[in-house]
């Protein structure tokens, strides 16, 4: 007997962020409905000749009163339920017009980016919660043997570039000296409102109160559950689609996806390229990072192909 074909349901959903940034728009979906009373990001099903973006729009004019003046793509997630298969095609609204309401009787409500962990959300929403609260620049900080140097090279990617998520990977120091850093590390993001996570061993959490771990693909590989908290963000460092599975199945909250391009430190790995970067994050469980070669001119295109921007050692790192 032929196995059950899910019905596939295509969803245009908008992440509209206010105009200083900091808050975003759900809206709780009626109590007659799957799913009833849970918030939402705004948006609804395609008409089969409407791409994501031309459904988002009529939705939004549809539900909120609003029109969409700006948006680029945040992120696409594929979720299985028993009786269907439901594709969230993601957009980032930064500019409309018009005062957003609820047209049809639904409740809606600007909520702080920090404050959506309060709100309940179908399983669906999740990676898209993450995404959203996530920056589109993650900065991997650059081997440096003076502290001095360490201290200004951070403050002037905090400062000047506005940068938001760090990760200290520092291989060339040992324990104390790295745990000594970190300390330096998490003062300086605490001040610029940037969050910092720690490369390496999770028990680091144990000494710094960081704000999470990122995973190299080996120590990824060797996990069967999530080993840190879940009020903590989990990262790693990912380089195929086992890999991308894996950080799926241990409930990471993002991961980088390397390399894009080939690079000066690993000159003997293959690139992915974009296309085969694309197929990748289009199953990708997650929000991912572009890394490999990557600079600020290739922001845009990463968003574009499903990344949810990128990540760099050296942009960033001066």
């Amino acid at each position: 007997m032929n196995a059950m074909v899910k019905r596939r349901v295509h969803v245009a959903a908008a992440a509209i962020i206010s105009e200083d940034g900091r808050k975003v728009l759900i809206a709780r979906r009626p109590s007659n409905v799957d799913h009833g009373g849970l918030w939402e990001f705004p948006g609804g099903k395609l008409a089969p000749y409407e791409t994501g973006l031309e459904g988002l729009k009529r939705e939004l004019h549809e539900e909120l009163g609003v029109e969409i003046q700006r948006a680029q793509p945040l992120i696409r997630v594929h979720h299985e339920y028993a009786e269907k298969h439901i594709l969230l095609d993601v957009w980032q609204v930064h500019a409309f017009a018009g005062e957003p309401f609820g047209r049809e009787g639904q409740a809606v409500r600007w909520v702080a980016m920090d404050e959506l962990v309060g709100y309940p959300f179908p399983a669906a929403n999740l990676p898209i919660l993450r995404a959203v609260m996530l920056p589109t620049e993650y900065l991997i900080t650059g081997e440096e043997s003076d502290e001095a140097r360490f201290e200004a090279s951070l403050t002037r990617a905090l400062t000047e570039d506005g940068v938001r998520l760090v990760q200290l990977r520092a291989k060339l120091l040992d324990e104390s000296a790295y745990l000594a850093r970190a300390e330096r590390a998490l003062t300086l993001c605490r001040e610029h409102g940037a969050r910092l996570l720690l490369n390496g061993d999770p028990e680091r959490l144990e000494h710094i109160d960081a704000d999470g771990i990122h995973l190299t693909s080996e120590r990824l590989m060797k996990l069967e559950r999530r080993p840190i908290a879940e009020d903590k963000w989990l990262s790693a460092s990912t380089h195929d689609r086992r890999q991308l599975t894996q950080a799926g199945h241990i409930g990471c909250d993002f991961v980088t996806l390397s390399p894009l391009r080939t690079t000066p430190s690993h000159p003997e790995v293959a690139p992915l390229g974009w296309h085969d970067f694309q197929q990748l994050v289009e199953r990708a469980a997650m929000p991912v990072f572009a890394l490999g070669g990557m600079t600020r001119f290739d922001a845009n295109h990463a968003r574009a192909v499903g990344a949810q921007g990128i990540a760099s050692i050296r942009d960033f790192w001066k």
